[in-house]
């Protein structure tokens, strides 16, 4: 009986001796079939990358002369690619009505001058007699104060009359606001203008500043936190073989509504005058990150449709993370999301990669 007993719990023993091996062998052989898996240890750093973008020249200043009143063109005396000085007459306007009426005005100040002058010598006698009493009575006396004061508004109207047209009578000089260069001009000696009708479908000239240009490029809202007024950029136009540099003057400081980008504004001195207002430039922006972020292979950025994730290892286990995309350069990437310095994360990862599944390092 007892040698039975002593054989069974051999054998049983035997069994679970064998139970064990084959399980561990099992374990073996499919840690052998299961692909090791290549992770990396996630680490910050300052990413700097280059941006281009088209850019657009234009004259730093440039304003469309138009005619201010209804005239002809009399005299003509710059055409375009000329160069002009600030306050520099550019076209004489002939406007025969405003003479007649400047002729009018002046005739009618001078009748007024010569009545008001005439009302004040009576006021004055009339003052100087009344001093002796009897000889002038008080009613004489405010009724020449009221006509001289009567003379004094007419004449001060007649004045600002006076000066209202000989304004208009200035109107017809067109002088250059500003030092440039005649970019365009759209009239003829003997040609009708005015504010209003015809004549006024286009400028009669327009000056462009040409010796400063303004640079002005839209960067995307991906990319507006990187730029700051000062910043040096590099540009070309495909006509130059010439690199130029400008630094950044100005930013909007908000983005367009149907472009979601911010206007950036460079000043451009165009010494040599090789530069022209309109030309298309293409900008090379620098975007340098200021603090450090984590940056991570492309390969490891799964986009599938259940979002944009990364493959954390956690005790040799597989565990999505949700991260935002950044700046892109070959083949690096910014994220950002629920990480740590020295996070293991896989660095070729797929979407076949489960929650939860085991990843053989």
């Amino acid at each position: 009986m007892k040698s039975n007993i002593i054989k069974s719990t051999a054998i049983l023993f035997t069994a679970l001796v064998v139970l064990s091996c084959e399980k561990k062998k099992e374990e073996t052989a499919k840690a052998e079939i299961e692909p090791k898996v290549e992770t990396f240890a996630l680490a910050k750093e300052k990413l700097t990358t280059e941006l281009r973008l088209p850019a657009e020249l234009t004259g730093f200043q440039q304003v469309d002369l138009y005619a201010k009143v209804s005239s002809f063109v009399k005299l003509l005396k710059v055409d375009i690619g000329s160069k002009v000085k600030k306050g520099q007459l550019l076209i004489v306007l002939e406007a025969p009505e405003i003479s007649s009426q400047l002729a009018a005005a002046e005739s009618r100040l001078k009748s007024m001058e010569a009545i008001y002058a005439t009302s004040k010598s009576t006021y004055n006698r009339l003052y100087e007699t009344s001093k002796v009493e009897g000889t002038i009575s008080k009613n004489d006396l405010e009724m020449a104060s009221g006509k001289k004061n009567s003379d004094y508004a007419q004449l001060q109207a007649a004045i600002a009359a006076h000066k209202e047209i000989a304004i208009m009578r200035g109107y017809l000089e067109i002088r250059a606001p500003f030092d440039g260069v005649v970019a365009a001009r759209n009239v003829n000696l003997g040609t009708f203008v005015g504010p209003a009708g015809k004549g006024s479908d286009l400028p009669l000239l327009t000056i462009q500043e040409q010796s400063k240009l303004r640079l002005a490029v839209s960067v995307p809202e991906l990319y507006t936190g990187y730029l700051h007024p000062g910043d040096e950029m590099s540009f070309n136009v495909k006509s130059l073989p010439d690199t130029f540099t400008a630094k950044i003057t100005r930013m909007s400081g908000a983005l367009d509504l149907k472009l979601r980008s911010e206007r950036v504004e460079m000043d451009v001195h165009n010494t040599k005058g090789n530069l022209l207002p309109g030309m298309v430039a293409e900008v090379l922006l620098p975007l340098n990150a200021k603090d450090s972020t984590f940056v991570v292979p492309k390969s490891a950025v799964v986009s599938s449709a259940e979002g944009i994730y990364v493959v954390k290892v956690v005790n040799h286990k597989a565990t999505r993370v949700d991260i935002k995309k950044g700046r892109e350069i070959e083949d690096k990437i910014e994220i950002f999301g629920d990480l740590t310095p020295n996070d293991k994360l896989v660095k070729i990862a797929s979407e076949e990669t489960k929650e939860g599944d085991v990843i053989n390092e």
